[in-house]
């Protein structure tokens, strides 16, 4: 059997937490691998036992709170974990309880892991391009402050996604970024045959940063050139699969 690989950022401190890849489970076939993705078409048995072998290589004894993501900017705040089936439509996750560990599903988009250690408060956001630019980064901040975080202290980390040079798009794509600011021009660099090249972590660590989060950081990894390592929805698209599995990053309280 072959251990799971977490990633983990010496930013996030002492949180317990890991940016997890596809090393590691039981999957077969298209997914194979660590896939965790409930709506992915994949045996359910092999979806959780995936998921408890996430948590036990992270959180050992820690329970798992998921959302049912729809790249939005809402986020909630976690008491308890909630069966899979009654999961709040979300984008993002905080709790300042132990015992609890967040989970961010993505195969593409960027996961972020948030941590404020003084007041024991961690978040996790799922970051896709609709995400990031509705604020949901933002959401998951002012969520932790109302817990008790205070955002001069939290650090928060941007785990594998899809990098800019895989990342191509077309110019209504890039018009939605201007008209939000036109300094975002600086995420995107010419293609080829009038596309553009999106910069989609560096967009995320720019917002963290305009939040007034001194500690950031991306981990630069590319979801979609390291087919062994992470799973990926375009390469799955460009390679005409017939499903594409998801990676998880967890975060919980130590």
């Amino acid at each position: 059997m072959t251990d799971v690989l977490a990633i983990h950022s010496p930013l996030l401190g002492d949180a317990h937490h890991g940016f997890l890849g596809r090393i590691g489970g039981v999957s077969q076939g298209v997914v194979a691998g660590l896939n965790v993705g409930l709506g992915s078409g994949d045996d359910p048995v092999h979806v959780a036992e995936n998921r408890r072998r996430a948590v036990a290589a992270v959180a050992p004894g820690a329970q798992l709170a998921t959302a049912y993501q729809v790249h939005s900017a809402q986020c909630v705040a976690v008491t308890e974990p909630w069966p899979d089936d009654e999961r709040p439509h979300a984008d993002a996750l905080v709790t300042d309880r132990p015992g609890v560990a967040l989970g961010i599903l993505t195969a593409d988009c960027a996961p972020v892991l948030f941590a404020d250690p003084q007041a024991r408060v961690v978040g996790a956001a799922h970051a896709g391009w609709k995400g990031a630019i509705g604020g949901v980064t933002d959401a998951t901040i002012a969520a932790m402050e109302a817990l008790g975080a205070q955002r001069s202290r939290i650090a928060a980390v941007v785990g594998p996604c899809i990098a800019q040079i895989s990342y191509e798009v077309d110019a209504a794509f890039r018009q939605r970024f201007l008209d939000q600011d036109m300094a975002h021009a600086r995420f995107f660099v010419p293609g080829a045959a009038e596309r553009w090249q999106f910069d989609l972590e560096g967009y995320v660590v720019q917002r963290l940063r305009q939040a007034g989060l001194a500690h950031v950081a991306g981990l630069g990894l590319d979801t979609y050139a390291a087919p062994d390592r992470f799973y990926s929805f375009r390469r799955a698209t460009h390679r005409s699969e017939p499903s594409y599995g998801r990676q998880i990053a967890l975060i919980a309280l130590p």
